[in-house]
């Protein structure tokens, strides 16, 4: 079939809009996270996020349906990565309890960083000075955010940063369970282990919502998650990651702009500072690999 630059641009294009639309759900996401951490235990809204992710694509979407989707060939990383993503999301909405939605956001983008530093020992990507030096300018970003030290300080920007440490080590598993695994394989297990996992859990903290804004927002979560994830992966399927990369960082402004709205919440100078200095180094790191793959 002869190359066609007018098709892959409106792949390209259309993955772009994908991959906003996913961001978008994201940033929907923490929002309604932070809202519900208001009413109830941050382990009940977890439980909402997974039990609904679990279920809903579980209709269309289960061994009945679709033949050896349960199949791995690696259970054991299976088994990590669902926990390593469920560690995240409990760390990142614990935050969310106490953080501003730009602050926790700005925070949790360091996770190029970790992935980038633990690339070496983990995939043999080793990374060289010149990312190394945007590792460091992107955690000074970081530092400017959370101000360790000041009197402003709040300890949850150290959950933040564990979340994004988790979400790290989750995206490296899932580049690994690529080779052998697909990707409805990795999403079933990722949902299936942080629905069971929360179910011993909740009835210890479980608090019955009255208002139906809450309850509408409980069966929201997992829908709005499971609908990002999907967004996520055909926006992979139709352009290149470098391609699309760069508009994750879209979500700082979404978050911003959602916490405004909804929590009155007004940005200071130094998460705005701080969440530049993290864009422009991972931005740079986009570069890199870019550059590196063109030679190879």
């Amino acid at each position: 079939m002869p190359y066609d630059p007018s098709h892959e641009r409106v792949s390209r294009l259309t993955g772009i809009a994908l991959m906003c639309g996913a961001v978008a759900c994201f940033a929907l996401l923490d929002t309604t996270a932070k809202y519900l951490n208001v009413y109830m235990s941050t382990l009940q809204v977890v439980w909402a996020r997974y039990t609904g992710a679990f279920l809903y694509p579980f209709i269309v979407s289960n061994p009945w349906t679709r033949p050896g989707l349960t199949r791995t060939n690696r259970p054991v990383l299976q088994l990590a990565r669902s926990v390593l993503l469920l560690a995240s999301t409990l760390c990142n909405f614990a935050a969310l309890r106490y953080l501003q939605l730009d602050e926790a956001i700005a925070l949790i983008f360091s996770t190029p960083f970790f992935i980038a530093a633990l690339s070496g020992p983990m995939l043999g990507e080793w990374v060289r000075w010149r990312r190394w030096s945007a590792i460091a300018v992107g955690f000074l970003g970081v530092v400017v955010v959370a101000r360790p030290g000041a009197a402003s300080f709040h300890p949850a920007a150290l959950l933040s940063l564990s979340a994004a440490l988790c979400y790290a080590l989750y995206s490296i598993s899932t580049r690994i369970l690529a080779r052998t695994d697909s990707n409805e394989t990795t999403l079933f297990y990722s949902n299936l282990v942080g629905a069971l996992a929360m179910l011993p859990v909740v009835p210890l903290v479980w608090t019955t919502p009255s208002d139906p804004l809450v309850i509408a927002l409980m069966a929201a979560t997992g829908a709005i998650g499971s609908f990002g994830h999907y967004l996520l992966i055909a926006a992979h399927r139709l352009a290149p990651a470098a391609v699309l990369a760069p508009f994750i960082y879209s979500e700082i402004v979404l978050v911003t702009a959602l916490g405004f709205l909804v929590f009155g919440d007004v940005p200071n100078r130094f998460t705005l500072t701080g969440a530049g200095i993290v864009v422009a180094s991972g931005l740079y790191l986009l570069h890199r690999e870019r550059q590196v793959r063109s030679k190879g």
